[in-house]
């Protein structure tokens, strides 16, 4: 059973008494192993496995902790207790109630407010420093994250200009949401959003106790969500010493405050650490020290031996500290995918692949641009959600970006002449028009766009599929030979997907067409394409690696049977997936939660890491030394810590970072 191997410290705070309860759980201490322990103190006390309700920081934290209740208890068992991220709860809590919900990518969403944006921007000439459709959606992101009230106080914090347009961007805000509403469309952060209002509209509360993991990233939208489920227990399990996610929201006055926040709260540390050595914690122990003591601790290390110490690696140039990390890992008798090397900024992961890459080394990359980010991967989702929800505008308006010579405005214009020829359903009207006997284009009738009608023009020698030569929406006026054809290869290969039986059937489709070739070759050739000047090998290169990420994404769909899971998968969890293998490459974000046997940490130069351009943009110092201590207790038996005195591409000249001074390692430092 779960609790019979838990160390004193794990097994008092799993024994806990019902109440508000806060588990200060350092770095490999054991925490998954204290929260399953609660949860099968919880079962053995006759709370029902529907009455408990764990939230993660990821799915797959999630997905560990229930195969080891399944283990200890049954699958069924397992089942039954609600777990996941704060957005996948709240999609699933939500949908249980009846809530009908189209999850949207930021990214498509930010698209559409762009239309809202674009129409009051054009509207607004007497508004000054407006800030861009892009940076507003951003914003807009974090204050729901922030759960204020006043748009304008919280711009104002950030920049006292903003404050002036405040209430322009309130409006741009409402019309944006109200529209959202109108598509059934919604967010992340409207996941949450909806969730509260339904909790305080007076939905039922089925949980006796919620359980979170991660309590020190938890934002106050997050926050206000658990205090509108309003739980008879809370058993929050965190380390303010690696609250690293301010950049998002995250507000570590949360942790900080609980004892406040809750009456009769009890307080329970785990200090026994079970992944590092005893000379990687006490270095880890001295850095973090030097940060404001919320609640006291120091991990203690559980392996019998001390280990070899950590070593300073200082090398005088940037790209030639590359290169003798890539050969030292190289040599090293660890497994490589027990190897990872950590950095603060993503500039610093290119050198270092190239590097790899150049001995021949397999790697795989985390943090900065993801695989889910790229835009053929988009494109092929897009593809795919058509036919699962043929309403969503967006999808259809991102492909039709690709069209030669064919915008936005254009693309909803063909949308909404489907519907009308399908009478309400796009699909139908797309594929199968019914019969018109009136041009669908500047009819009075109709009254859709306001063009004059006309016949088509400049497609006659357009090679179309069979069926598609006499479209209706071919009659648009922006229609040419180029973009004729596209939309023809548009609608061939929805009418495959349309009849497929899985996803993975309907990616084997998209990758053999046409449509997704002239995507390619369209993403290939702006990627081959740098200051004006094309290069061939380049723009081939960068074809072959759109279809490379396809067929990735091809073998991911495998596991789904259906494409409507599938696009929810993908939507809840592309940001915790990964493709490769070997070497890790992670930014510290991405290495939060793992371990490996070997940690390179590098570019510890001041500027870089601590990271001084984001910290006069509202970061911290502390904040940055929370992140050096989450990044150097990633190692389980050696840790490197590498510094470059000179940037010679650049020509910038670098003094150790601070953190390297209060780790004691630049006194003791000798070149390698």
């Amino acid at each position: 059973m779960p609790l019979s191997r838990l160390n004193k410290e794990q097994l008092d705070a799993a024994s806990a008494p019902f109440g508000y309860n806060l588990i200060i759980a350092g770095a490999g201490v054991g925490k998954t192993s204290a929260i399953v322990g609660r949860i099968a103190r919880l079962l053995e006390n006759g709370v029902a496995p529907e009455e408990i309700l764990l939230l993660t920081f990821t799915n797959k934290a999630a997905g560990e902790m229930t195969a080891r209740i399944a283990k200890a208890f049954n699958q069924k068992t397992a089942d039954r207790v609600m777990a996941g991220t704060f957005h996948s709860v709240s999609y699933k809590w939500l949908k249980n109630i009846g809530k009908e919900i189209l999850l949207k990518r930021p990214a498509e969403l930010k698209t559409l407010f762009k239309t809202v944006y674009d129409k009051y921007a054009a509207k607004s000439l007497g508004a000054e420093n407006l800030l861009s459709a892009s940076a507003l959606f951003d914003y807009k992101n974090l204050f729901e994250n922030r759960d204020e009230e006043d748009l304008g106080d919280y711009l104002a914090a950030k920049n006292a200009a903003h404050k002036a347009n405040a209430a322009l961007y309130q409006k741009m805000f409402d019309e944006f949401d109200a529209l959202k509403e109108e598509l059934g469309f919604a967010g992340f952060n409207d996941l949450l959003l909806q969730m509260r209002k339904a909790l305080k509209a007076g939905a039922k509360n089925p949980y006796r106790e919620v359980l979170v993991d991660e309590y020190q990233d938890t934002n106050p939208l997050q926050n206000a969500v658990l205090e509108a489920i309003n739980p008879p227990s809370l058993f929050c399990v965190g380390d303010y010493d690696q609250s690293i996610y301010a950049f998002n929201g995250a507000d570590i006055g949360i942790i900080s405050e609980f004892e406040k926040r809750y009456k009769n709260a009890k307080v329970w540390t785990l200090t026994k650490n079970y992944r590092s050595t005893a000379l990687i914690l006490s270095l880890a122990n001295r850095v973090i020290a030097r940060n404001k003591r919320v609640y006291e601790k120091e991990l203690q290390p559980v392996k019998p031996h001390i280990g070899s110490p950590p070593k300073l690696l200082m090398y005088d140039e940037l790209y030639e500290q590359y290169r003798a990390i890539a050969a030292k890992i190289a040599a090293s008798l660890c497994a490589k995918n027990e190897i990872a090397v950590i950095f603060r900024n993503n500039s610093s992961a290119d050198g270092i692949e190239a590097a790899l890459r150049e001995l021949g080394l397999p790697c795989k990359r985390r943090g900065g641009n993801g695989f889910f980010e790229s835009r053929e991967i988009k494109a092929a989702l897009d593809l795919i959600q058509l036919t699962i929800n043929p309403r969503d505008l967006l999808a259809f308006v991102h492909i039709m970006e690709y069209a030669a010579g064919f915008g936005a405005n254009g693309a909803k214009d063909l949308y909404d002449a489907s519907l009308k020829l399908g009478d309400g359903d796009f699909l139908r009207g797309f594929l199968e028009p019914k019969r018109q006997d009136k041009p669908i284009f500047g009819s009075k009738e109709l009254g859709l766009f306001g063009y004059e009608a006309q016949k088509p023009r400049g497609i006659n020698g357009a090679d179309l599929p069979r069926g598609f030569e006499n479209h209706p929406l071919l009659t648009h006026p922006q229609i040419n030979g180029e973009s004729a054809k596209f939309l023809g290869d548009f609608w061939e290969l929805l009418c495959a997907l349309r009849s497929a039986l899985n996803p993975k059937k309907q990616l084997e489709h998209i990758i053999a067409s046409p449509l997704f070739e002239a995507i390619a070759s369209r993403l290939a050739k702006q990627r081959a394409t740098k200051n004006g000047v094309f290069n061939d090998a380049v723009f081939e290169s960068a074809k072959e690696r759109v279809f490379e990420k396809a067929r990735t994404l091809k073998e991911l769909s495998d596991r789904y049977q259906t494409s409507e899971r599938f696009i929810n998968a993908m939507a809840l969890g592309s940001s915790e997936m990964s493709e490769g293998g070997g070497v890790n490459l992670l930014s510290v974000h991405a290495s939060k939660g793992l371990e490996f046997n070997e940690v390179f940490v590098i570019d510890l130069m001041d500027g870089r890491f601590p990271n001084r351009k984001l910290m006069n943009q509202g970061g911290a110092i502390e904040e940055e030394r929370r992140l050096f201590y989450v990044a150097v207790t990633r190692a389980k038996e050696s840790l490197f810590l590498s510094f470059a005195a000179r940037d010679a591409y650049k020509k910038i000249d670098y003094a150790p970072s601070q953190f390297l001074y209060e780790a004691g390692m630049v006194e003791l430092a000798a070149k390698p």
